[in-house]
């Protein structure tokens, strides 16, 4: 059996170990699996403690994508085998899933990812946290859990409020869309690199008069990846959220959601990307809505660890809830588009049910080590 992630070391100039992870999923264009999360998660901490390793690049297999998130389907069976819960598959991934993120931006050498293709819901977890995130001419980068009655976890709550203005909530509630240049103006891409530079960067890489100081190395990247990027800039695809960003400010300048929904909704615009957001928001969860809403609020004032121990209770109650489950079911298992959402609207959503869904189910929070 070929294993669901491959690991190698390159030896560099200076007689160092560059290290290489790369996701081998490729036709579920290199979806997370526990497995693949428990080799990651290993295999990092070993390349941590090793005095060899100066740093670690992270890519997926193939052309498509570095990763497209988790493997949606099993977490699926986890919820439809256990209506109501626990889904013991469904929580254990989430919760290594999330320790996963938080070492990624947590660790102590330089992390690279190249973020070639695909990158979205747990893809753009394993990404928001390297050192160094390359994005390319192919580069689509969403997180649209809205359309499958989830939220933005893996770190949403944390990074999608570091983004310009309310851009993170519009991406959120619409499920945008974004290119290379998108990622760059968020702040969730810093260097965008042509594909077919890949391995010339990689032998540069190599090259370099690597040290045993981490910031040193992490500044000598940056200064490589910043002259390459000079030499693709020509290649930049043309920006979606830059021009927008007055709008998106406009559509979410409400104090409650239920008026920032009715904003984007009843925009008229003949503005392609614009209206293909409004159109996610209008056929995605009400209730998956008000929960990407009062994480974000909640998640304001928290620190990353507990921004992800908040998305474990978070992440663990909307999988226990029919609504996931159904979500799934029309988006990727019958897919015929028609999921039947138990609200029409946001103003249906009980309050009590979105206090249910931030109450932690146990008494001690999984990641509470973090």
């Amino acid at each position: 059996m070929i294993s669901p992630v491959l690991f190698e070391t390159l030896p560099t100039a200076n007689g160092k170990q560059f290290a290489v992870a790369t996701l081998n999923e490729e036709k579920t264009l290199n979806s997370l699996s526990i497995e693949m999360v428990d080799l990651l998660s290993a295999q990092l901490l070993q390349w941590q403690d090793d005095d060899q390793i100066v740093a670690v690049m992270l890519q997926g297999a193939g052309q498509k994508a570095f990763c497209a998130g988790g493997d949606v389907q099993k977490l699926y069976r986890s919820a439809v085998e256990n209506p109501g819960g626990p889904c013991q598959y469904a929580e254990d991934f989430f919760g290594r899933e999330y320790a996963l993120d938080y070492l990624i931006h947590d660790y102590k050498k330089p992390m690279l990812c190249w973020g070639h293709g695909i990158v979205m819901g747990g893809g753009l977890g394993l990404m928001a946290g390297c050192r160094h995130r390359i994005v390319t001419e192919k580069t689509r980068m969403a997180m649209p859990e809205i359309t499958i009655a989830l939220f933005p976890d893996v770190g949403g709550s944390w990074f999608l409020n570091r983004a310009p203005g309310r851009t993170g909530l519009y991406l959120a509630l619409t499920a945008g869309s974004m290119n290379a240049t998108d990622c760059l103006f968020v702040g969730y891409g810093d260097h965008f690199v042509e594909h077919e530079r890949k391995e010339s960067v990689i032998q540069q890489l190599l090259a370099l008069d690597w040290s045993a100081n981490s910031e040193s190395n992490s500044a000598a990247i940056d200064t490589l990846l910043s002259a390459v990027s000079a030499d693709s800039e020509a290649a930049k695809p043309a920006a979606n959220i830059e021009p927008h960003f007055d709008i998106i400010q406009q559509l979410t300048d409400y104090d409650n959601l239920s008026d920032i929904v009715d904003a984007i909704k009843n925009y008229q615009s003949d503005d392609k990307w614009l209206n293909k957001g409004a159109a996610a928001l209008a056929h995605g969860s009400a209730l998956s809505a008000c929960n990407i809403y009062q994480a974000l609020q909640q998640a304001k004032s928290m620190t990353l660890a507990e921004v992800f121990q908040f998305e474990l209770i978070l992440g663990t109650n909307i999988v226990r809830h029919p609504e996931f489950a159904e979500g799934v079911r029309a988006l990727l298992i019958d897919k015929d588009q028609q999921p039947r959402w138990l609200f029409d609207t946001v103003n249906d959503v009980p309050s009590s049910l979105l206090e249910q869904m931030i109450t932690p189910p146990w008494d001690t929070n999984p990641l509470a080590n973090l």
